[in-house]
């Protein structure tokens, strides 16, 4: 069972530093607008992968079969994706009109939090791919598989929790023109993606 909770945490704490739309958000929200925006997409990230961990855990069975899902699923994070990429680029610190409501701040973020990790394919099917792979090569049972899900998703939390509080610790470090460069960056991160989900669900043959 320790085995399991170490597995599960260090496995949660590994796909925090893939490098994604998520891990840019972060850090970007987080000099920009204060850790606790970060905090509130890790729990918007956090609310999306506890989804996909049932279903893995669980089987895909109880998803609806619904004709074409998944590939709707993925055209609309392809426009969410460009839709994001192309303001950061050329907006340079594109000036959004946040919620002013403490609920409608908090929405705001959770909603992105949880939009750029559910709408990439990718990282549901890197939950199955886990979850079969504890099951057969580890064999865990049914405990232990739920222990190791449970502690990659507190991993996952903290660690982007503790992303977000450094970003913005380390905002003196962006000056203005860093930061306009860094939102460059995250745009082509965010295009690039969008192209990468585009050709491996319409034009990969």
């Amino acid at each position: 069972m320790i085995e399991a909770i170490g597995y599960g945490f260090v496995t949660g704490v590994l796909l925090c530093f893939t490098f994604g739309t998520v891990f840019f958000s972060l850090v970007q929200n987080s000099v920009d607008n204060g850790y606790r925006s970060g905090v509130k997409i890790a729990f918007g990230v956090l609310v999306c992968d506890m989804i996909f961990v049932f279903f893995a855990i669980f089987g895909t069975t109880l998803l609806p079969d619904i004709e074409g899902f998944e590939k709707a699923m993925a055209g609309v994070g392809v426009f969410f994706l460009l839709v994001l990429g192309l303001a950061n680029l050329f907006k340079g610190q594109p000036k959004i009109a946040y919620p002013k409501t403490r609920f409608g701040n908090f929405l705001y973020y959770f909603t992105t939090g949880f939009l750029l990790n559910g709408l990439n394919p990718v990282n549901f099917i890197s939950w199955v791919t886990i979850a079969t792979y504890i099951r057969t090569n580890l064999e865990y049972d049914f405990q232990q598989v739920v222990v190791f899900f449970g502690f990659s998703l507190v991993g996952i939390f903290l660690t982007e929790s503790m992303i977000a509080v450094f970003a913005h610790k380390l905002k003196k470090l962006f000056t203005p023109r860093t930061v306009t460069l860094f939102n460059k960056v995250t745009g082509v991160v965010f295009v690039l993606i969008a192209f990468q989900i585009l050709y491996t669900n319409f034009l990969k043959g």
